[in-house]
């Protein structure tokens, strides 16, 4: 993987800043089945369709933004710490990413086929929400695993 595209290694500790509060604030909106936390605001919607009525093109709504903000601070967080260069960053760190990139889309594909498989109705709406995250999750998870494994078998 071409460190080009990579991040200064600044950014990993901003990343696990905006990380760890947005999962643990993702996890507590996931167990309260997304109940609104009250920070309704205006905005743009390219369309929307709601329940009770017609969808509309281009109009601007009054909707609650936490589950957004959650969001974007989850993939921007996951974002910053999988993809900023580590202190020492090697060819051999840089196959590493990408064998683990590479592995965390192939697990993802396969978990996805076995939701459209398994999983209907509304249920497999929350399936592709998760899907969302599912690919970084993988990826930082297995390609920390992997240099804790082996920074372990050198010392």
């Amino acid at each position: 993987m071409s460190d080009k595209l990579l991040l200064p290694n600044a950014y990993k500790p901003i990343g696990w800043g905006l990380l760890i509060p947005a999962t643990i604030v993702g996890l507590m909106l996931i167990l309260s089945d997304f109940d609104e936390l009250g920070l309704k605001m205006k905005v743009f919607a390219i369309f929307n369709n709601e329940l009770t009525g017609p969808g509309r093109w281009f109009s601007v709504i009054k909707t609650d933004i936490v589950n957004t903000i959650v969001g974007i601070l989850f993939i921007v967080g996951a974002m910053f710490v999988g993809f900023s260069k580590e202190k020492k960053e090697d060819e051999f760190i840089s196959k590493i990413r990408l064998k683990s990139l590479l592995w965390a889309v192939w697990v993802n594909y396969v978990l996805l086929i076995l939701g459209f498989l398994l999983v209907y109705n509304m249920a497999f709406l929350n399936v592709m929400m998760y899907n969302m995250f599912t690919v970084l999750i993988i990826f930082i998870t297995r390609f920390n695993y992997i240099l804790y494994k082996n920074n372990k078998t050198e010392s």
